[in-house]
């Protein structure tokens, strides 16, 4: 990894291990305050020396397997020294205190790494967020080249994991758990993932057989750290699909530190290139703030605020989609009247006291409250004609209709409105009971507040004919007896819910390095328990309780090789929340119970050396048995769930991922994932589930010209199997396992940087920037047809029901600036 990537690792949650006959020691030094010195003299008794950079971080190498005092001095602070005596390729990381006027007494504290590596969390570096950009740009855009994330939408920020879906994810930002809007049902109306990338100091992620400090979700933790600053400083991003600024600050005293951003996205530029065409104003807007007051060493207050603006308005004109084989081609025309106008607003803060009681306690009080209002209004007429495609090479009507099979029209309205309040209350707490020991505990308490109105209705007209929905029990025996029943839409929602959601959460957990014969070994464990109470207006309330123990043990065998074994595992319920709740009639269900899973997880990972560099292979096996599960119908990025716990499922598969600098000096991967997920529906024999996402490769791959290192580029690749794509309103699902088309993408990024933050200049103006570059980039860069769902449509002749792809976006070119001051 490159020196530039790892200085941003301030807290220094990972690192590699080292692979010569000696030994790695890194840390951060800091001062009473907890900021950074820069500039400490490190010398080692065998001879070897570094300094601190500004942000105090050092790592020194020194002789395995003998005493080696290290020696610590600053002109304006009091002299550490400390002795070590490592074993090869052991890695520890030290964070002293140096003070001025007490005699100092320095602390070891466990490599990061180490935990995050028992944990079987996945580290990315802020600075490949921020360089690798996308359709979707942000953490999302990197994790879906991890293996067991599936992420089929470029313009989503959503993404399953292992089989799970969108609504199984839990998102933390500095420990507060974060929400997104409920009624986004397609990716077009997605704006702004909630992390703001240039904020970041640290992501990890885990797919699986996650800590029992983490929430009740079933499939995924993404924990994101937001920075402290240590200085004054400036990032600015502009493109032709929008821009970004972000300013960070400190006061003199060092008791005030505040980072701050505001984005803006204009996706115009990707939508424009859909298959429909019309007049399409997606705008989407968001500022965000990260502040911390030091009252003292031992109290400290920090708050998180957030405000979002998402707006999509469409007004749609026309649409052609050519999809059938090159013996058969079939065409669906559609002819749009009327408009789309969603808008979704969120407003987010939460503060959080830290009281530092000692160096083993701490303890810290969360407060958070999320608001979001939304609407979703639309009225669209299409009539649609679906016919053969003349293939006759010189025809001047080649590719046109030229015989209709189904003439049809369709009216789709909404009117649907949400406003949802949330409520946190947190109290948390650590307690290292030795060097070797922790004990961590939270209880919470939330309350939800949601009103929800829900009108949608579906008229669907073929050849002059209305047709009804199949559950309509009046007989028509036209046209010998006249038919006398009212005119009913092919699907008709109304509903308009009042309901309030209760919780107490709480865990408890223990952790714990130790040695079993000359073999490190490192476990953890703890249980949940997760108390939940429905109820409101015209609901039946309902109250329910559920326990998960979990538990994760690892063993650093001591070998030649350095290698890493782990095995996680337990129970994972997840409560239901509102939209859990909601069957697909719009009405509330109290009594919907918790998803319940079993996960196992069986993991090595394998650091080596290839062409004198860093290497490391991460291999995964996974089993997730599922009851009392909640069957869904995935529209999109809509989920509807039949609010009952009428199914089982299971999910395995292998993740494989090779990371390491392929090209000196950056860092790169390589991912595959096998998964099979399937579910049994009322007994009737087990179905894939709608994330079935049979193989999965990804890559990551940077690079640079030799001779012109400033020019680099980037170039990101996503293979999927498809997926089962879904299935016609009222339809068995049974009877439709067709899958979608396999999701093949490639994005292109090249960058030229003006100013390196690494050299000096001489010029003036580049003296002004801390970072200049600019950059082009190719999103879908071989321009493949991707889909998302199916439009279903009927042919009045056959009464087939034809499934219409919905194709994702084509090939894209974007350009960039990027500063830094």
């Amino acid at each position: 990894m490159k020196r530039s990537n790892i200085i941003i690792f301030f807290t220094l949650l990972i690192g590699l291990l080292s692979f010569s006959q000696s030994a790695t020691i890194r840390g951060v030094i800091l001062d009473e305050n907890n900021y950074p010195i820069s500039e400490v003299n490190i010398k080692a008794s065998t001879g070897e020396g570094i300094a601190t950079n500004i942000n105090g971080f050092y790592e020194l190498k020194i002789s395995s397997g003998q005493e080696v005092s290290v020696e610590f001095t600053h002109i304006s602070h009091k002299r550490i020294l400390q002795v070590f005596n490592l074993k090869n390729g052991q890695e520890v990381e030290f964070n002293p205190v140096m003070k001025q006027e007490v005699e100092q007494i320095a602390t070891v504290v466990l490599t990061s790494s180490t935990r995050q590596k028992v944990n079987g969390v996945t580290t990315i570096a802020p600075k490949v967020i921020r360089t690798i950009k996308g359709a979707q740009p942000g953490v999302e855009n990197i994790l879906k080249t991890l293996p067991g994330v599936n992420i089929s939408n470029e313009l989503s920020t959503q993404y399953s994991v292992r089989g799970g879906n969108f609504d199984e994810n839990l998102v933390y930002v500095n420990e507060i758990e974060v929400y997104r809007p409920f009624l986004i049902r397609s990716g077009n109306q997605e704006g702004l993932s909630f992390v703001n990338t240039d904020l970041v100091a640290n992501v990890d992620f885990s797919a699986g057989g996650f800590q029992s400090k983490y929430g009740d979700k079933l499939s995924s933790v993404l924990d994101i750290t937001y920075r402290n600053p240590v200085d004054f400083g400036i990032r600015a991003d502009l493109s032709l699909l929008g821009g970004s600024i972000a300013g960070e600050t400190v006061s003199k005293d060092g008791k005030f530190s505040g980072i701050a951003g505001v984005r803006y996205r204009d996706n115009s530029l990707i939508l424009n290139n859909l298959e429909t065409d019309g007049n399409v104003e997606p705008v989407f807007a968001d500022a965000q703030t990260y502040l911390t007051y030091r009252f003292s060493d031992k109290f400290h207050l920090n708050f998180l605020g957030n405000i979002s603006l998402n707006k999509y308005n469409f007004q749609p004109e026309n649409r052609q989609t050519n999809f059938g084989t090159l013996e058969q081609p079939v065409a669906l025309l559609v002819f749009y009247d009327g408009q789309e106008e969603d808008e979704y607003q969120t407003y987010f803060g939460a503060f959080k006291a830290s009281y530092f009681v000692n160096d083993d306690l701490t303890l810290k009080l969360i407060g958070s409250a999320y608001h979001t209002v939304e609407q979703e209004f639309f009225d669209i007429f299409a009539q649609y004609r679906l016919g053969e495609v003349n293939t006759n090479i010189g025809d001047d009507d080649l590719g046109e209709v030229e015989f209709s099979e189904g003439i049809g029209s369709q009216l789709t309205h909404a009117r649907n409105e949400l406003d949802a309040f949330i409520v946190n209350v947190e109290h948390r707490g650590d307690y290292s009971v030795d060097e070797e020991s922790t004990v961590e505990w939270s209880i919470k308490y939330t309350d939800e507040d949601i009103r929800d109105r829900l009108v949608e209705y579906e008229v669907i007209d073929s050849a002059g004919f209305s047709i009804r929905p199949p559950n309509f029990n009046q007989p028509n025996l036209q046209p010998y007896v006249p038919f006398s029943g009212p005119l009913t839409a092919f699907e008709n929602i109304r509903a308009l819910n009042r309901a309030k959601i209760q919780r107490i959460q709480a865990f408890a957990q223990y952790s714990k390095r130790t040695s079993w014969g000359d073999n490190e070994v490192f476990y953890n464990a703890g249980i949940r328990a997760h108390n939940w109470t429905v109820s409101g207006v015209g609901i039946e309330s309902n109250t329910q309780t559920v326990f998960s123990p979990r538990a994760q043990f690892a063993i650093k065998p001591n070998w030649d090789k350095d290698m890493l074994f782990r095995i996680a595992g337990g129970l994972y319920y997840q409560p239901p929340f509102y939209r859990e709740l909601r069957d697909s009639s719009g009405v509330v269900q109290p009594n919907v119970k918790a998803q319940k899973s079993f996960h196992i997880v069986v993991g090595n990972e394998y650091s080596f050396e290839m062409w004198d560099r860093p290497f490391k292979l991460v291999t995964e096996a996974y089993y997730k048995g599922m009851t009392d599960v909640n069957p869904y119908t995935l529209e999109n990025v809509r989920i509807r769930y039949r609010a009952k716990n009428n199914a089982e499922a299971y999910a395995y598969g292998l993740d494989m991922r090779l990371n390491g600098e392929f090209v000196p000096g950056t860092e790169s991967w390589f991912s595959f994932g096998y998964l099979k997920t399937e579910e049994n529906i009322d007994n009737r024999g087990y179905i894939a589930r709608p994330t079935d996402q049979r193989l999965k490769f990804g890559a990551l791959f940077q690079d640079y010209v030799p001779n012109m290192p400033d020019l680099k580029m980037y170039l990101n690749l996503v293979y999927n199997t498809g997926v089962p794509g879904g299935s016609p309103s009222y339809a068995d699902p049974y009877d439709f396992q067709i899958r979608l088309r396999d999701y093949r993408r490639a994005d292109l990024g090249i960058s030229y940087e003006i100013v390196n933050p690494e050299r000096r200049y001489r010029s003036n103006w580049k003296k002004a920037f801390k970072e200049f570059s600019i950059g082009f980039e190719i999103y879908n860069m071989f321009n493949n047809q991707n889909s998302i769902t199916n439009t279903w449509v009927r042919d009045v002749y056959s009464k087939r029901q034809f499934a219409i792809p919905n194709y994702l976006t084509p090939r894209v070119f974007n350009l960039r600036l990027s500063a830094r001051f």
